[in-house]
């Protein structure tokens, strides 16, 4: 059964910088897509940030220059650094692999984490 596990959220002030880490296990194949997304309350579930397995990333612009998505294959984690960090980054953020699991190919979710930041 493949588990995917983010870690790192917290309280932090606005300003300061929190890493996020996100690994999957099980009987993985391949993980094409990783990626962050982000909910506040009221708000929709959105893209943060993604990367491909070769490395090519993509970034909402409202974390453009300050977040910075990255991977490690061997480790099967995918980490987000968040810098500069602002109140409107509160939100659980959640992690997202696309794996394939034998002939199956799907996305997987993490439980998510609670980032706040204080103003």
């Amino acid at each position: 059964q493949v588990h995917v596990v983010e870690s790192g959220g917290g309280l932090v002030q606005a300003g300061e910088s929190l890493r996020l880490s996100c690994a999957a296990s099980g009987p993985i194949f391949r993980i094409n897509d990783m990626s962050w997304y982000r909910q506040a309350p009221g708000n929709q579930r959105a893209l943060v940030a993604g990367i491909s397995s070769g490395g090519s990333t993509n970034y909402a612009d409202s974390v453009k220059g300050r977040f910075t998505i990255s991977r490690d294959n061997a480790k099967n984690t995918v980490y987000l650094q968040m810098n500069s960090m602002k109140p409107e980054d509160t939100a659980v953020y959640y992690c997202n692999a696309q794996i394939t699991v034998g002939f199956s190919f799907r996305d997987y979710w993490g439980q998510g984490t609670q980032v706040t930041v204080s103003s």
